[in-house]
């Protein structure tokens, strides 16, 4: 039977992404793994508020395998009501097997400081080929006491969002892998839901949840 999640992460992480993100905690089922588990259907699930947000995450993730559909096409206004029995009723006899979720869980803000540079002139060459102090010329001596460019210190304040993912499994409903990511500098939605999953998949690829490379 062919294992189709790791297909998935081939393809999901063609783009480089703009944020720094690792690895805050994580679990896995002990008794299975995602790569035993060779989903052939899996809804992907972007718990945010706000509606553009969560189509560019699913979007994001869905477009990088046929087998992933994105959560707003299967549960949408007309059955998000619905309890969690009947949801997963639907999820079952739409033949889905298994399910990938994200939800940020805080966006904090931190601020730090970013140390100043300083630059200096050279002029050496210029009578450098007369002996001086230590062998060396006026010039020479000069340019290694030339005016510097000193940029000062600063600081920055940026957002560090905790984003929690989770797996699925729907054949026996259970939880089989969860971990919580956090990203600094992130500056584009798409970007960092590939940075996210890059990390996850180390993570996992480091706890036995997918064979090593």
């Amino acid at each position: 039977m062919k294992k189709y999640l790791p297909l998935f992460i081939v393809f999901v992480f063609i783009s480089c992404a703009t944020s720094n993100t690792s690895i805050v905690n994580s679990w896995r089922d002990p008794d299975i793994t995602v790569d035993q588990e060779s989903f052939k259907k899996v809804l992907v699930v972007a718990l945010v508020k706000d509606e553009a947000s969560r189509r560019t995450a699913e979007n994001r993730i869905a477009s990088s395998n046929p087998i992933f559909r994105t959560s707003y096409q299967v549960l949408n206004n007309t059955n998000l009501q619905l309890t969690r029995e009947q949801k997963l009723k639907i999820l079952k006899d739409e033949n889905f097997d298994g399910v990938v979720t994200m939800r940020l869980v805080s966006a904090e803000k931190e601020t730090n400081y970013v140390p100043g540079t300083n630059t200096g002139l050279y002029y050496g060459g210029f009578d450098g080929m007369y002996g001086g102090m230590y062998g060396y010329g006026f010039g020479n001596w000069y340019g290694m006491y030339s005016p510097a460019f000193y940029d000062p210190g600063y600081y920055q304040e940026t957002t560090a969002y905790m984003v929690e993912t989770n797996i699925f499994s729907l054949k026996d409903n259970k939880l089989i892998w969860t971990g919580t990511t956090k990203s600094e500098y992130a500056t584009d939605l798409g970007l960092t839901v590939d940075a996210i999953m890059q990390a996850v998949v180390k993570e996992m690829r480091k706890d036995g949840s997918l064979p090593p490379k």
